[in-house]
């Protein structure tokens, strides 16, 4: 057997580096990511998002939508994401106009062997569907691709954001908006529509209502969008017996940006006998909402079937890893006040965030981390402290068992501070208490 050499591991090693993230929300912080489409494929959890890019002259259209091409990304626990890299860009999509920059919300299905990767954008020949946006699909043998694109787009199919279901029957279904919500059904080649194109009833008819996802649940098919019932889009559902429907509204699953972001866009899917809900938001980009993040919350049904509404977080989902970092910044909730997030460098958003207590007896809850079997010593804190800042870590509660109490020197530039700690087995939910009354700055914890 050949022996492989160390710069080889190495570039291997830089390589996973480079394209594994660590993030709660948004949960992929290593480029802009929007209208997230998230399939179970095998163990893992694969989401197909759009990916916005920053205007630049010749490039797209200024205080505009920009995407040029898609990655997809996955994950086996929520928490730890790998990117696979682009599956497909617009110069090399035979029917796409080139640099039209308008490759928006995509979807991803497997069927029969092979993975369909649907897609909008603006085509070259307007012969087939005439003017405006039309849908084609990419056809790959694993989910990471690669996805070779059809030559021409799906007939008879105008408008963006595709969405596709297979129901247990068997048959597969397309859906996408153009003014209305339509639907078709699909071809067992998943190429072509079986039927002709319909609009949906029942659904709201004033405002916007855009990105179609539909799935089914103990026989309700639910068919769930994005909506402007004001100025910005609130996540609604609308429920019925038949994948075309009829449906019948039936409340909010999100309501509109606190911050103003205008779209929202979705997918929901059940992994290990959890309910999850990805969105986008724009928390990377807060005064331009055309460069968004994607995130994930929990979402949980009532006993009627009915969805309870969502309120987005910043810790998401997932259980932390005690030994690897923990953004404290993401937190799960924090005091009223004694509490400023900002980024860590504003010239490169990308390097996330930081949080600063200024204030005695402020406090940070960040639940669910996994100490594992524990046999933890040390606890490691990446700060900058305007003077000496005495705080205590606690498990459970603000009275709870005290893990370490972590005496900050004072310091002019990020330091790597270390502190012995008590640390217990099993999950627990975290909370960072200040004692003194001074200025610190935290970035990232992490156990050892």
């Amino acid at each position: 057997m050949s022996k492989i050499k160390p710069a080889r591991i190495l570039m291997v090693l830089l390589f996973l580096i480079a394209n594994t993230v660590f993030a709660q929300n948004p949960f992929i912080t290593n480029q802009y990511t929007a209208d997230p489409s998230a399939r179970v494929f095998g163990d893992r959890v694969y989401v197909y998002p759009s990916h916005d890019i920053p205007y630049s002259p010749g490039k797209g259209r200024e205080n505009w939508f920009i995407m040029e091409d898609y990655h997809v990304f996955s994950s086996k626990n929520l928490v730890d994401w790998t990117d696979h890299g682009m599956i497909v860009h617009q110069n090399k999509v035979p029917w796409v106009k080139s640099e039209s920059y308008s490759m928006w919300a995509p979807d991803c299905i497997f069927r029969n062997g092979k993975y369909y990767f649907y897609f909008p954008s603006t085509p070259a020949d307007t012969s087939v569907n005439g003017k405006g946006f039309t849908i084609g699909v990419a056809v790959a043998d694993k989910p990471t691709g690669p996805f070779i694109p059809q030559a021409t787009p799906i007939k008879k199919v105008k408008g963006i954001d595709p969405n596709v279901f297979i129901d247990k029957d068997g048959q597969a279904y397309l859906y996408w908006s153009q003014g209305h919500i339509y639907g078709a059904k699909l071809k067992d080649n998943m190429l072509e529509l079986a039927s002709e194109p319909v609009i949906l009833q029942d659904l709201p008819t004033k405002g916007l209502k855009e990105g179609p996802y539909l799935f089914e649940r103990s026989g309700i098919y639910y068919m769930t969008y994005p909506h402007v019932e004001n100025k910005i889009e609130r996540l609604e559902y609308a429920i019925g017996n038949n994948p075309l429907g009829p449906f019948k509204f039936a409340g909010v699953i999100m309501d509109e940006s606190a911050t103003g972001c205008w779209t929202n866009h979705h997918s929901l899917l059940n992994f290990k006998n959890q309910w999850y809900l990805f969105y986008h938001h724009n928390d990377l980009s807060p005064k331009f909402d055309k460069n968004r993040s994607v995130r994930i919350d929990s979402l949980f049904f009532n006993a009627d079937g009915t969805i309870r509404k969502v309120i987005p977080t910043l810790r998401g989902v997932g259980l932390s890893n005690a030994r690897e970092m923990i953004q404290i910044d993401r937190y799960s909730q924090v005091s009223d006040q004694g509490i400023v997030v900002d980024f860590l460098d504003t010239t490169n958003r990308m390097k996330g965030w930081k949080i600063n207590l200024n204030q005695k007896d402020a406090w940070i809850r960040y639940n669910s981390v996994d100490f594992g079997k524990s046999g933890i010593t040390k606890i490691i804190a990446r700060n900058i402290a305007e003077r000496e800042a005495v705080l205590e870590l606690r498990a459970d509660k603000p009275g709870g068992p005290l893990i370490s109490r972590l005496v900050f020197k004072q310091t002019g530039n990020w330091k790597e501070s270390s502190f012995t700690a008590k640390a217990p087995t099993g999950v627990h939910d975290l909370y960072l208490i200040m004692k003194s009354p001074a200025d610190i700055s935290i970035d990232w914890l992490r156990f050892e």
